[in-house]
């Protein structure tokens, strides 16, 4: 991957339905020239898909927030898979440090946001959590 291939990412980053004319006059190259890289990074895999992004306020899950999570001993995998089958899990990081995970957690409501925590401090294997809740997002 070299220079243009990442710019041409960013740019998909930012708006993946950009016109491939709008694409190649950004990164100054032809047309075809965006249109082959495109489809090259889909067949190495590089690029894998594409979604839509919507407004915080857009969602019904109006709670977010991270939670760190430290694994007992040898337990990362049944925790992770735990965690991957929950509703309420958006994405989950493996980390280095203090803690072993981080969670990104959502919820339509405090209450919810409660039993979506206990829920998961019950999960075997977990040692302990610490919750950070979003207030705003400043990019995307």
């Amino acid at each position: 991957m070299d220079d243009t291939d990442r710019e041409l990412i960013a740019l998909l980053r930012a708006d993946a339905r950009m016109p491939v004319v709008t694409l190649a006059s950004k990164l100054r190259v032809a047309r075809a020239t965006v249109q082959n890289r495109i489809a090259r990074l889909q067949a190495e895999g590089t690029i894998v898909g594409y979604t839509v992004r919507l407004r915080p306020e857009a969602e019904g899950h109006r709670i977010r927030a991270l939670t760190s999570i430290e694994v007992k001993g040898n337990h990362a995998e049944d925790v992770l898979r735990a965690l991957r089958g929950h509703p309420n899990v958006m994405a989950l990081h493996t980390t280095n440090g203090r803690w072993d995970l981080v969670a990104e957690l959502r919820a339509d409501t405090l209450e919810s946001f409660d039993r979506v925590l206990n829920a998961i401090r019950r999960i075997p294997g977990i040692a302990n959590t610490e919750t950070s809740i979003l207030l705003s997002t400043h990019k995307i």
